[in-house]
């Protein structure tokens, strides 16, 4: 009786982990869509974050061959375990986009990784059998991976840093790998790695090894903690910090735009002002500098003669330039007669 009670209760436990690694519990081993079961853990890493999803096309021996894409990433759920290590969140049932058999797939997000699964069954979703597995070839990384490169000006003022992941690989299986499919991710803080496949061309033979590498870009004015990832067959190869700087070159732009431009637009206003001002009478005399000033202060010119100088022959429109009268030499008395037989002339005597 003990044993039939122990083989009912062996499936609602769910338990997908090694005694002595994470462990993965579930409160039902079946349920529809639209449902939802509690998903617990233990044997985690103390303040892990951890992402739970229902993936297919997987068994806890195995894994999940086909990575997150064979999962239901849109309904998964995130988690954080407590200092003991222990978690325990509510999932939402939904159909992942491949036939079961079908786990409860719960893996870390940062740090060490780390992953453990529980066997589900979606109710009403096909099942399908497993592709076989093949014992071809296998890759392994044999030395610790490294980012080249370094950036340049253009990346200074927002241009998307590049670097080129270099790493060495062994065929560890039984037949040549031929043009394998790598996948680079780049994750930036706790976020997830956004993948990318990258294809290398060559020929790896059993017991041979390769050096490869993959180029890895960012977006324009990434910056900060970023982690590159590599992907080989569902398994996560290795992971390389990358420290990204801040482009500065675009702050330096912003803040001189801020200083040209409204410097620009007074220069312009000042113009416009100085432009459409009305101007005062009288020519040159809103310079306050008059012409019989500057006369006087000639070098070699006498103060009469300066003041001469400096006065304007007047031309008056009834007078022709040779009757103007002040041409006659600055005379102001009334004109006389100099003839010397006027009345007025003594004569000498004995004249005639």
């Amino acid at each position: 009786m003990l044993a039939v009670l122990a083989l009912l209760l062996a499936p609602l436990a769910g338990t997908a982990a090694a005694s002595d690694g994470p462990r993965v519990q579930l409160s039902k081993s079946q349920a529809g869509t639209g449902g939802s079961i509690t998903v617990s853990g233990s044997g985690w890493r103390a303040r892990a974050l951890l992402m739970i999803l229902v993936c297919g096309q997987a068994v806890p021996s195995r894994g999940v061959p086909g990575g997150t894409n064979s999962c239901a990433n849109a309904d998964g759920r995130a988690v954080t375990t407590d200092a003991k290590g222990r978690f325990s969140r509510k999932l939402p049932v939904a159909e992942p986009p491949v036939p079961c058999p079908c786990v409860v797939h719960v893996a870390t997000v940062t740090g060490a990784k780390a992953e453990a699964d529980a066997i589900f069954q979606v109710a009403g979703h096909a099942v399908e059998p497993l592709p076989a597995q093949t014992d071809g070839g296998r890759l392994s990384v044999l030395t610790d991976t490294r980012l080249d490169g370094s950036g340049s000006l253009l990346t200074w003022f927002g241009a998307p840093a590049a670097r080129t992941l270099v790493f060495t690989v062994g065929n560890v299986g039984t037949s040549d790998v031929k043009n394998p499919v790598f996948q680079v991710g780049t994750a930036h803080g706790v976020f997830a790695p956004q993948w990318d496949e990258q294809q290398w061309r060559g020929t790896i033979r059993p017991g041979g090894k390769a050096r490869i590498e993959l180029p890895v870009e960012l977006t324009g004015g990434a910056h900060g903690d970023y982690t590159v990832s590599l992907k080989y067959g569902g398994k996560v190869l290795a992971e390389q910090p990358w420290g990204v700087g801040r482009p500065w070159g675009v702050t330096l732009f912003w803040l001189l735009v801020c200083l040209v431009v409204p410097a620009a637009l007074f220069r312009i206003g000042m113009a416009v002002v100085d432009r459409v001002r009305p101007r005062p009478a009288g020519g040159l005399r809103h310079r306050g500098l008059r012409l019989p000033e500057v006369a006087l202060r000639l070098p070699g010119l006498k103060p009469s003669t300066a003041a001469h100088a400096a006065t304007p022959t007047s031309t008056l429109p009834w007078f022709t330039p040779d009757a103007d009268p002040g041409a006659a030499g600055g005379r102001l008395s009334a004109p006389h007669d100099d003839n010397p037989t006027s009345p007025t002339t003594p004569t000498r005597e004995g004249s005639t």
